[in-house]
C-alpha cells in the first residue's frame, strides 16, 4: 500500500502519529483488588475500540497481596505510592463492583483524587449495583456510567458527565451542583 505525499506536518494537517496519539489517555483505576480481572477487561474493551489507555493503578502480585493482608506494608508507604501513581493520571476511574463501597483504600483514592483536582469517573462492573457506589464517589464523582466504551470515554474526556444506573438509565447525582449567592 502506498501513501500519496501530503502537506508537511505542522501545517494544519495532523500526521498519522498525531492521529494515533490523539486517543491516548492516562488514567488511574481505583478498584477492590478482587476486581483485578475487571481492570484488564476494561482496558481491553477500550483498546478494542481504538483508545490507548495508560493505566498507572496498582495490581498487587500474590506475594504482595499476602504482605498487605498481614499488615507488613505501612499505610504511609501505600499512600505515597498511590499519590505518585495518581498524580500522573488525568482521570481517576473507579470500578464499582460488589464490594467497592466497603473498601477504605478506594474511598481514600477518591478523596485524594479530589484533592489533586482529578476528574473522577465511576463505571459499573458487570453485576455492580447502585448499592455498591462508594460514598466518596457520590460526593466527588464527575460522572458515573455503565460498562460501555463510548460512554466511558466521553466521561473521561469531559465531553459528557452523565450519572447512570447500572443498566444505563439516567440517574440524578447524589451531590448537587455548587451554587452561590451574592
Amino acid at each position: 500500500m502506498a501513501f500519496a505525499p501530503g502537506p508537511k506536518p505542522g501545517r494544519g494537517t495532523p500526521t498519522l502519529d498525531a492521529l494515533s496519539m490523539s486517543k491516548r489517555t492516562h488514567v488511574f483505576i481505583s478498584h477492590h483488588h478482587a476486581d483485578d480481572t475487571h481492570v484488564t477487561r476494561l482496558t481491553s474493551m477500550l483498546q478494542r475500540n481504538g483508545y490507548d489507555i495508560r493505566n498507572s493503578s496498582i495490581r498487587a502480585k500474590p506475594a504482595n497481596k499476602e504482605r498487605l493482608k498481614n499488615g507488613l506494608i505501612k499505610d504511609e508507604v501505600l499512600r505515597r505510592l498511590l499519590r505518585r501513581k495518581m498524580s500522573w493520571a488525568s482521570t481517576v476511574i473507579v470500578l464499582v463492583g460488589a464490594k467497592t463501597h466497603a473498601r477504605p483504600w478506594v474511598d481514600w483514592e477518591i478523596r485524594k483524587a479530589n484533592e489533586l483536582g482529578k476528574r473522577i469517573v465511576g463505571v459499573f462492573t458487570r453485576g455492580g449495583t447502585e448499592a455498591d457506589v462508594p460514598a466518596a464517589l457520590e460526593d466527588y464523582g464527575s460522572a458515573l456510567v455503565n460498562w460501555n466504551s463510548n460512554s466511558l470515554m466521553d466521561a473521561i474526556t469531559g465531553r459528557d458527565s452523565p450519572f447512570e444506573k447500572p443498566g444505563g438509565e439516567e440517574r440524578a447525582p447524589v451531590h448537587g451542583s455548587a451554587t452561590s449567592q451574592c
